[in-house]
């Protein structure tokens, strides 16, 4: 009989170890994007308190707030007609005393070999609501990480209308330590690489914006997006404060009240 070793991946000394904030794109402002943000904010409080030095944040979005993102979305009816990003990062600097940045704009870059300084971070977390934009940000994390070592994590959220999943990704190989108790994995997958074929057979026809909040609750359950977030940002949190994870994200059926866990392999 072979006791086989349990797969596992640990967090990037770096992020464990960091004396700056550790850096995060995070890419969208709907109404996953905008719950993430929140989850960073008490992320950020929590590690700090615990003696890390916290998370820097740089949010993406070049949308502007219309009535039907009031409601799913974390935005209120005096913010309509301003930028996303703006409005979100004015209000968690002012709740918390960060410093966070907002960006206009699609994360992207102007030319195939030039990449702004603050398109680099250690993690990149996409809300997108759509396939073309994953396999772009996947081509502009393939370019840049063979010109730095910075880039460590790819934390990307997707869902339909009463389904969705989180899924982890190494932006190339952490180096792990050695063990005797684990085995432990050091690459984890693009989304795009092992479910690129599932994200492209699943996404919607119509990708015409929702012009009221019954519209957008007909593509998108009220609480999907919610609780897709509570579970990714808690895989990321376990990550800082336990140092290693058997997990790399999930399959999340809100409507059967079903989780599938996604083990490292």
């Amino acid at each position: 009989m072979t006791n086989e070793k349990t797969k596992v991946h640990f967090t990037d000394n770096y992020l464990m170890n960091a004396t700056n904030p550790v850096t995060v794109n995070l890419i969208g402002t709907g109404g996953t994007g905008s719950k993430v943000l929140i989850a960073l904010m008490e992320m950020n409080h929590s590690l700090i308190e615990l003696g890390h030095a916290g998370l820097l944040v740089r949010l993406w979005d070049d949308d502007v707030i219309t009535n039907p993102n009031i409601g799913r979305q974390r935005f209120a009816e005096c913010e309509i007609g301003l930028n996303k990003s703006v409005a979100l990062i004015n209000r968690c600097n002012r709740w918390s005393g960060t410093n966070w940045k907002a960006e206009t704009k699609k994360l992207g870059y102007e030319r195939q070999e030039y990449f702004p300084e603050h398109f680099e971070a250690n993690i990149f977390i996409s809300c997108v609501d759509n396939v073309t934009a994953r396999f772009e940000i996947a081509d502009m994390l393939q370019r840049k990480r063979e010109r730095t070592s910075t880039l460590k994590y790819w934390l990307d959220f997707g869902n339909s209308h009463h389904t969705g999943q989180v899924i982890l990704s190494t932006i190339g190989t952490i180096r792990q330590p050695n063990s005797e108790k684990y085995e432990t994995v050091d690459n984890l997958p693009f989304v795009t690489e092992e479910f690129g074929d599932l994200l492209t057979a699943s996404e919607k026809k119509n990708d015409v914006p929702s012009c009221s909040l019954f519209e957008a609750l007909e593509k998108q359950d009220l609480y999907i997006n919610a609780s897709l977030v509570q579970m990714g940002c808690s895989l990321l949190w376990n990550m800082f404060r336990n140092g290693l994870t058997i997990y790399r994200g999930f399959f999340h059926n809100l409507k059967d009240f079903n989780t599938h866990p996604i083990k490292i392999a």
